[in-house]
């Protein structure tokens, strides 16, 4: 990375604990569990905001796009710190950005990023987002330059 990560544009922190089982054969966290903790980040600050399409409802959320810039490896028993935030919220969609941070000395391993488009369940067109959760995702925008 050509600038230095930029810890406090990320307004919310998770810890993310790893498995045994997410070591490869190379003996490092494999690159599809990046994905898997950005995933499990976002959906449960989504349930913490009422946004749970377990529950059913008229709005579900699809992901049309992902992407993961590997910068550091990670083992088993080292924890990812995941820092959430929205680049973007717009009328129906949001942009997210996961910084994850290896836990035993800070290193950021990983950007993870990915879009959700909030769509009718039936019809799976694209739908506003939810008034109080677009509250909420906004002021995950912090405009700072980041990861």
């Amino acid at each position: 990375m050509s600038q230095a990560f930029a810890r406090e544009s990320y307004p919310y922190w998770v810890t993310v604990p790893t498995r045994w089982s997410d070591n490869d054969q190379f003996g490092h966290v494999n690159n599809a569990v990046h994905y898997s903790v950005m995933d499990t980040t976002i959906n449960n600050w989504l349930k913490a905001h009422d946004f749970d399409v377990a529950q059913g409802g008229e709005t579900i959320n699809l992901i049309p796009e992902t992407g993961c810039r590997y910068l550091a490896e990670m083992s088993y028993p080292d924890a990812f710190e995941v820092g959430l935030r929205a680049l973007s919220v717009g009328r129906s969609s949001v942009r997210w950005e996961c910084a994850l941070v290896r836990q035993s000395d800070g290193v950021l391993v990983a950007v993870a990023t990915s879009a959700h488009v909030f769509v009718d369940a039936t019809t799976r067109r694209p739908t506003t987002i939810p008034d109080p959760l677009r509250r909420h995702a906004q002021e995950l925008v912090t405009g700072v330059p980041g990861a």
